[in-house]
Order: structure tokens, then sequence, then C-alpha cells
């Protein structure tokens, strides 16, 4: 290196002319910089307007229709190469929630996370629950649209050249339930395995059931579900207002994140991705909440092994043959880690996973998912 190169320069007082070039350079830089932050928060601000069209439009992944119907929409997730494993995983959302939840956003899809992985990925969508759907209770999904659907996918699945003796079930809170009810209904369904995310079974262990149960002994089931009888289930916008009062601070100080985010369009993306996901939100059909709140919640038959769904009908848990997968988290607000693992009791040869510091949403679709919780799943599905 040279003797120029290596010795120190003397400072520079700028002439009574031109200023010098770095003297003049810095403050130019730093003015584009600040026009160049004013400019993100400014697009931000009017795409998180009423006038804007979002921070972040995502359409989801592509997909093709494999099977339709009422409340049995089933579509496989494209690929550009054949799947590299042998069974095919079959997403089973809950009751009351938007299929979203599987495919949120991009970094927060676990369908992608799936279909990347060499798994060929489907999806049933239950579509819109309406008055006219007041009927339907767990029976329609465990004894015809989730049996139904399984054979579409391995029907579709032997159509692609590929051959396998079932299909994973990957399930999300009550889609996890209405697996478990489906799987010990029908034990000889061909399926390989399940893995069940957030799926509450011991009801007396969350908080926020606990005064939906002191309403029930203190009134009856009768008189606490006769708003929701006359409704014909509970409507989809109280469903939305339901899962937001679940979080309050997150609801209470919305506005001041998004204020103190502007600058962050990751921020943004992912909090009004949670806002459309919670806006998608269909209701609950009648005779299933009804069979939510009494059997599950008040009586906790699921924690007790044996759910009593009518005149008749009972859905003996001991009974499933399929491998099961239960994920929770502590610090899940809606069904925490220990009403989770409580699955294990009832459930042969049930195995239990921690994703601590997750939320019931983020178990499969936060921001640190792929980190905490979908390697359990992962580990689960690459066993025999």
């Amino acid at each position: 290196m040279s003797n120029t190169l290596a010795a120190p320069t003397s400072p520079t007082r700028p002439s009574s002319g031109a200023p010098a070039e770095q003297s003049a350079g810095a403050p130019a830089s730093a003015g584009l910089s600040v026009l160049g932050l004013l400019g993100t928060a400014a697009r931000n601000a009017w795409a998180l307007s009423p006038a804007g069209t979002g921070v972040e439009r995502y359409e989801g992944l592509p997909a093709t229709v494999v099977a339709d119907g009422p409340h049995r929409r089933l579509v496989r997730f494209d690929r550009t190469s054949p799947a590299t494993t042998a069974r095919p995983v079959l997403l089973v959302p809950p009751l009351a929630v938007s299929t979203r939840c599987f495919d949120l956003r991009p970094g927060q899809s676990l369908a992608a996370h799936l279909r990347d992985s060499g798994r060929a990925t489907y999806l049933l969508d239950y579509g819109d629950i309406t008055f006219a759907d007041r009927r339907m209770g767990f029976e329609a999904w465990m004894d015809d649209i989730v049996p139904s659907a399984i054979a579409a996918v391995l029907d579709d699945h032997r159509h692609d050249g590929a051959t396998s003796a079932g299909v994973d079930l990957v399930g999300w809170s009550l889609g996890g339930t209405i697996s478990l009810l489906t799987l010990a209904a029908h034990p000889d369904l061909p399926v390989h395995s399940l893995t069940a995310f957030g799926t509450p079974i011991d009801y007396h262990r969350i908080g926020s059931v606990r005064p939906l149960i002191a309403a029930d002994r203190l009134l009856g089931s009768r008189a606490v579900t006769a708003p929701t009888a006359a409704l014909g289930g509970v409507p989809r916008h109280l469903v939305r207002a339901s899962y937001r009062a679940m979080a309050p601070k997150r609801e209470l100080t919305k506005a001041v994140h998004l204020a103190k985010n502007l600058l962050d369009t990751e921020a943004l993306a992912r909090t009004t991705a949670i806002d459309s996901f919670i806006a998608e939100m269909p209701g609950y059909p009648g005779r299933a909440y009804h069979q939510i709140h009494t059997r599950l919640m008040v009586r906790n038959e699921l924690a007790a092994g044996t759910v009593h769904l009518g005149r008749g009908r009972s859905v003996d848990l001991g009974e499933i043959r399929a491998r099961v997968l239960f994920v929770g988290s502590s610090s899940d607000n809606i069904a925490d880690g220990p009403a989770v693992e409580a699955g294990t009791r009832v459930v042969p040869g049930a195995r239990y996973a921690a994703a601590d510091g997750l939320s019931h949403l983020g178990l499969v679709a936060g921001p640190r998912a792929a980190q905490v919780s979908w390697p359990a799943m992962d580990a689960f599905l690459a066993e025999d």
C-alpha cells in the first residue's frame, strides 16, 4: 500500500466558494434517506387506509379443485415436480374458521411448507355456514364429509401415479377434534397419522371456558344455548368478535402498533394478514355449537375419553388406531398446553410436543412456527 493511501489526511475546511465534496454529500445522502423513509411511511399509511389496497396482496397458493360439494370442497396445492413422499397430507380446518389458517401469507403457510417438503398436500374447505345448516352436527363431518374427502384424496393421488395405503391428517384446533372423532367412529379408515395443533381435550383447564361452564350450571344448558338455537348457530359476525375478544391486548393496542411500525412493512403485513383471516371467518352451525358447548365444554367428555353426541351415539377415543401427535403451547390463550396434552391420556399411544411461546394461530401460521412447531410435525410424519 502506498504511503499516500496509508497516511492520514488533515481536515480540510470548505472554502468560501463551493463547499468540499464530502461536506456536500453527507447532507444530500441524509436528505435522500429521510425522503425514502417518509415515502415508505406514506405508502404504508395509504395502504392501511380505507381507500388503500392493503400492505400485502396475497392470493394464496395455486391449487386445483379435486372434488366439490356442499361443505366439502377439496383442493390439491399445485406442484412443479412430483411428490417425493408416499403418503398425501389432508389439512382439516376447524369449524367457523377460514382455510387461510393453513396458507396465511408467504413464510407463514403450513400448506407451502408441506408442499415444498415433497408432500402431496390437500385442503378441505367447508365453505359458508348459514341458517339452513343449523342441523349439522359433528356427525356430518365424521360420518360423511371427512371420510369422503379421504377417499377423494387417495383416488386423486392414485391418478397421479402414486400409491399409498393411507393419508396423514393435519388438523388445527377443532379441526383436530373433527379428525379425532372421525378416527374414533371409523377406526378402519385409511389414515396413517394425525397431527393435531392446538386441539383442546380438557376444556376444564381453559380459563376462558369457565364462565360458560358456570353459567350453564346456574341456568341450565337449554337457557344458555337458547340464543344460538334461535339464530341457528353462531353467526359469522359474532364468531369474529369473539375471536378478537380472545386477544384484547392486541385489539386495544393495534392502532398504536400500526403507527409505530409504519416503516416496517413486514410487521404491518403480518398484522393485516391476521385481520383479513378474522374477517373471513364463517359461522357455527347450531347443532355442532350445542355439542361443543354441552358435550365438550360443560361435560368435558373428550377428557373422559367418550363423547355422547346424541341418543344412542357415542364415540370412544380409545378406538383410534392411527398414530396421533398433539402439539400445544403454554402461551396459547384459547387452548393452552395442559388442555391439549390431556389427549395423551385418552388416545392410545398418542404423544405430545410442546411449542411454547406461540399463540393459538401461531402454532400453524405464526412467523416462528417454522422454527418451533412445524419441526415436531415434520419429525412425526417422517416416521413409518
